[in-house]
């Protein structure tokens, strides 16, 4: 009876641990559901990936159309999709404020970047979070925020994946660490334009100035190779995206790549794997 009654007591203290973790965060913003994938353990250090949305969306309609929290079984990792603050007049579009360009259109002091290091940074206290897998993907303006992450917080972030998004325009110094750089940009994007524009006389860079930028911050070689295509657009025939890759010379944890989906639109039709090739290339590149 007594090995029973200690048996008992162990896989409850076992079941307890388990369910411990709070499965949502709240940082003033409202709660922000946590998607805690099934073989979570706190013994194992798990790779953290934030989704920003694009503006006037939200963390779950970004996460419904992205396809990431149906995966994080599979790959493993945590997952938390926060959503940006509502503009003070207008349609009251949820929106980051993430560069000259896009989107804080009501030219509001809110600290997104602040804000965004506090969620990391809350959810490396309530998780075993590896320090050296801590991801971010964002669409459009979530694409912008994303590059302002990585810029500021360049101790913190090993890798970016920006759908339709750009980096800042202004010349500034090289963050203090590399970043690895994915941008993904349909070339008839007529919402951001894949090359580049502006938004109420605002200018953003294109799709290839954006990576060349990169490049330069991270050390690489002016000059990037072309690789395999691949299948990202759902609605457009046969492997549509071509792949500039940016390898040669850069510091450890600074590769950078373009995929650029051929007639692909601001938000494309995403394929079965869409999802999944984002994750498997952020695994590809921890921070060193």
């Amino acid at each position: 009876m007594h090995w029973l009654s200690k048996t008992a007591l162990t896989a409850g203290l076992s079941l307890l641990t388990a369910f411990s973790h709070a499965q949502s965060i709240d940082l003033g913003r409202g709660e922000l559901p946590v998607t805690v994938p099934d073989d979570y353990s706190d013994n194992t250090p798990a790779p953290l990936i934030v989704l920003l949305h694009g503006y006037t969306s939200s963390g779950p309609i970004s996460d419904r159309y992205m396809g990431l929290s149906a995966i994080a079984d599979d790959y493993d990792f945590l997952l938390v999709a926060p959503n940006g603050m509502r503009e003070p007049g207008g349609d009251e579009n949820p929106y980051w404020n993430a560069s000259d360009a896009c989107c804080n259109f009501f030219s509001t002091d809110i600290d997104d970047s602040a804000y965004l290091r506090s969620v990391i940074e809350e959810m490396e206290g309530e998780y075993n979070v590896d320090p050296r897998r801590i991801y971010l993907i964002g669409h459009s303006n979530g694409g912008f925020m994303s590059y302002r992450m990585a810029y500021e917080h360049s101790d913190k972030i090993a890798a970016i994946v920006s759908l339709a998004g750009a980096n800042h325009l202004e010349q500034r110094t090289a963050p203090a660490n590399p970043v690895n750089i994915l941008q993904i940009h349909g070339t008839a994007d007529e919402t951001i334009r894949y090359q580049g524009a502006e938004i109420q006389g605002n200018r953003y860079p294109s799709a290839v100035g954006t990576v060349q930028r990169w490049a330069a911050y991270n050390g690489c070689e002016a000059q990037g190779k072309g690789r395999e295509r691949r299948d990202l657009d759902a609605s457009l025939p046969g492997h549509e995206t071509g792949v500039l890759s940016f390898k040669a010379g850069c510091k450890p944890g600074g590769a950078v790549e373009l995929w650029s989906i051929t007639a692909g639109t601001h938000v494309p039709t995403v394929s079965d794997t869409y999802g999944a090739q984002l994750v498997e290339w952020l695994y590809e590149h921890p921070k060193p």
